[in-house]
């Protein structure tokens, strides 16, 4: 019966690793034993010089799951594979529960269908200005345009309130409320 099993790899070698689990189950006679290999991602969206960019983010970065039979073939077969560390669990791992793999799969299917902002900056939340002319200055975000990649802050200069427009997220840092000051 067959089960799902999260795999630890060497991470940023994902693709790498699953590529080769791939072309081995076939060559090697495991596909019978192992019907899926999985990288979860996501579609991440960022804005460089001006340009909307779109790329995939590895969720788990350093980690794969694997739709297989375990037997002492299988188990063997993906630890030999070039690129994977071990199996969730070493000797004995321990497959995702039905729940689980659910939970995941339907994460995962939501995911595909939308885009993420890599920047979660959001009106209300404090920053620091790291480029620029008001450098070192804290305050409010009041505006954000995640399409053009800017906001707006609102600082206190000289006791007055002061709105700096046309930042870019590269710009700002988020600050803790408690560090806030």
């Amino acid at each position: 019966m067959q089960h799902w099993y999260v795999v630890q790899v060497i991470s940023s070698h994902e693709k790498k690793v699953k590529k080769s689990l791939e072309e081995s189950i076939a060559s090697m006679g495991m596909r019978e034993y192992i019907t899926e290999v999985l990288i979860p991602t996501e579609h991440v969206s960022e804005v460089k010089k001006g340009q909307q960019h779109i790329s995939e983010k590895r969720i788990w970065p350093g980690y794969l799951l694997i739709k297989m039979e375990f037997t002492e073939d299988s188990w063997a077969f993906v630890k030999n594979v070039d690129g994977v560390i071990d199996f969730l669990g070493g000797e004995k791992p321990v497959p995702l529960t039905d729940k689980e793999i659910n939970n995941i799969l339907l994460e995962l299917e939501e995911r595909k269908k939308g885009v993420v902002q890599k920047h979660k900056v959001e009106v209300g939340d404090r920053v620091k200005i790291t480029d620029g002319v008001f450098v070192n200055f804290t305050g409010s975000v009041i505006e954000v345009n995640h399409e053009k990649g800017r906001l707006s802050v609102m600082v206190s200069i000289f006791g007055r309130e002061t709105r700096v427009d046309d930042l870019e997220f590269w710009q700002v840092e988020q600050v803790s409320a408690d560090s806030a000051g």
